[in-house]
C-alpha cells in the first residue's frame, strides 16, 4: 500500500495542538445508528473522535496507517487500535455500526477505501466524514491565516487537499446521503497554542522541508502584534463540514 505520510513526523505536535470535537456531534451520530455494537474510527490519529465513540458503542475499532500517531493515543478499555491503512483492515463482513473518518478522508484512495466501509458495515449502518478549514478569531487574524494559508503556503499542499478547500463538497461519496445538523468546535486558546495548531499542518511541514525555513516566520511578527497580549486566551470558531451516509437495508 502505498501511503504518503504527511503526519508521522509531527506525530507529537499533532496531538498536542488540535481542537477537540463537540461531544453534540457523536450523540447526532449515535443516534443515527440503529444498534451499538460497534463503531470503527478510520484515521484515527492519536484516538480523539474514538474516545468520543467509546461512549456511545460497545467497542470502537481504531486503525491508522501512522504508527507514530498510534502512539500518542491513550489506552482504552473499549478501543482496540490497530496499525492499518484504511483500504485495508481486520473486521469482519457486516459487523459496523458507523464507520467514520475525522479531519482525513481526503488522504484516502476512495475506491479501496470505500469498498472496506461497504464490506463491514452492517445493513442500514452509517458512514460519517468530516473536517474542517481555517478558524476565526478577529478579522485581523483572519486575514494574517488567510495570508498564510493561501499565499504563504499556498505551493506546498499536497495535490489532495482540494478537498479541504471544498469544504468535501466534491468529495466521492457513493452512500445514501442524509442531510446532518451544523457543527462547530470551540475553543480558547492563547497564541503559543494557535502557532503550534499552525505548525502541526502538512503544507508547513513541506514548506520547511523544501526551503530549509520556517514559514511561520513570515507573518510572526505581525501575528503577535494583531494578537496583543500572548498569554491572552482568545474564542477560536471552527464550522465543521461532513459527508454522512448510509447503507443500503
Amino acid at each position: 500500500m502505498n501511503f504518503k505520510d504527511h503526519f508521522s513526523e509531527l506525530a507529537a505536535t499533532y496531538s498536542k495542538y488540535r481542537p477537540t470535537y463537540p461531544e453534540k456531534l457523536f450523540e447526532y451520530l449515535a443516534s443515527s445508528c440503529k444498534q451499538h455494537q460497534q463503531a470503527w474510527d478510520c484515521g484515527t490519529g492519536n484516538g480523539q473522535a474514538a474516545r468520543s465513540l467509546a461512549k456511545y458503542f460497545d467497542k470502537v475499532h481504531a486503525t491508522d496507517a501512522s504508527k507514530e500517531q498510534l502512539e500518542q493515543a491513550p489506552k482504552h478499555p473499549k478501543i482496540i487500535f490497530r496499525n492499518e491503512p484504511a483500504e485495508k483492515i481486520s473486521l469482519e463482513d457486516s459487523t459496523t455500526d458507523l464507520v467514520t473518518v475525522a479531519a482525513a478522508v481526503h488522504w484516502f484512495d476512495f475506491e479501496k477505501f470505500y469498498a472496506e466501509v461497504k464490506r463491514v458495515l452492517k445493513p442500514g449502518g452509517i458512514i460519517a466524514v468530516w473536517g474542517y478549514h481555517l478558524f476565526k478569531i478577529t478579522p485581523a487574524l483572519d486575514k494574517l491565516l488567510i495570508t498564510y494559508y493561501s499565499e504563504i503556503l499556498n505551493d506546498y499542499w499536497p495535490e489532495q487537499f482540494h478537498y479541504v478547500d471544498s469544504r468535501y463538497a466534491d468529495l466521492p461519496f457513493p452512500f445514501n446521503e442524509l442531510s446532518p445538523p451544523d457543527f462547530e468546535m470551540i475553543t480558547e486558546w492563547n497564541l503559543d497554542q494557535v502557532a503550534g495548531f499552525l505548525n502541526s499542518w502538512s503544507g508547513t511541514k513541506i514548506y520547511h522541508q523544501k526551503t530549509g525555513h520556517h514559514p511561520l516566520n513570515e507573518i510572526r511578527d505581525e501575528l503577535i502584534k494583531a494578537w496583543g497580549d500572548e498569554k491572552l486566551k482568545r474564542k477560536i470558531f471552527w464550522p465543521l463540514h461532513m459527508r454522512i451516509g448510509k447503507m443500503d437495508e
